[in-house]
This record gives structure tokens, sequence and C-alpha cells, in this order.
């Protein structure tokens, strides 16, 4: 039996819903990591400015850790979670996959896919600084 609503099956009379991928360009851990961090960039002003292409950013000025971690606006990031921010490979398949724009190690353009794509990592990552 078909069912005309997209994205269901029938299965015994029963209904699924198909549920949206999750990393859909299979980013490995690395690049979501990255990729979470580069958005945080680009939603802080003293890191961040308008894009070259519609809907994109452009940041700079890279935090560097101090110890074991580093502070990202209101956040303290682990600089184990930040070793993707001075890896050129870690850019570069961000760049094939269309996310961000590398002008390594300088600065990037966050592409607006790269600004939409829901890492899952924001939470476990971006921690509230307290000092």
């Amino acid at each position: 039996m078909q069912c005309s609503v997209p994205n269901r099956k029938r299965y015994a009379q029963t209904v699924i819903f198909m549920a949206k991928k999750h990393n859909p360009l299979t980013l490995n851990p690395l690049q979501l990591r990255t990729l979470t961090l580069l958005q945080a960039l680009a939603a802080l002003p003293e890191h961040s400015a308008p894009g070259a292409e519609p809907g994109s950013v452009r940041i700079e000025g890279l935090p560097q850790p101090h110890g074991d971690h580093f502070h990202l606006g209101p956040w303290a990031v682990l600089a184990r979670d930040a070793t993707g921010l001075a890896n050129e490979a870690a850019w570069m398949a961000l760049e094939r996959k269309g996310l961000i724009k590398s002008t390594f190690p300088i600065a990037c353009e966050i592409t607006k896919a790269g600004l939409d794509y829901e890492t899952g990592l924001k939470d476990q990552i971006l921690h509230g600084a307290d000092h």
C-alpha cells in the first residue's frame, strides 16, 4: 500500500516516520568539533565580520589556549576539543564539504551551510566560564 505523505512508510498498518539523518555529510569527530567552534566564533563580534558570500561570516583572530583551556566569549573550551582549529587537514575537509572557505591558519569564511549544520556538540564542548 502506497502512502502519499513523504518520509512515511507503512508496515503492517503501522506508520513509521523517517528521522532526519544526523551528520548527513559524515563529518568525523575532529571536523564536528572544529565546525562547532567556528560556529561559536561566528557569533562573537570580536572574532567575526560579514563574509563575501550572502549569509556567510568571516572569522579571524582565533583564540590561543592557556594551559588546558581557552576562552571563547562566555564559554571555556578545553584545548583537547579545539585541536582542529590548528589542523589544516580538518579545515580542508570542511572546505571540501562546502562548510567553510579557508585561508588557513589566518582566517576562514564559514558559509551559510556551515552556520546551519547541526553538529550536536555545542553543549558538550562549550562550557560556562567562571573566571
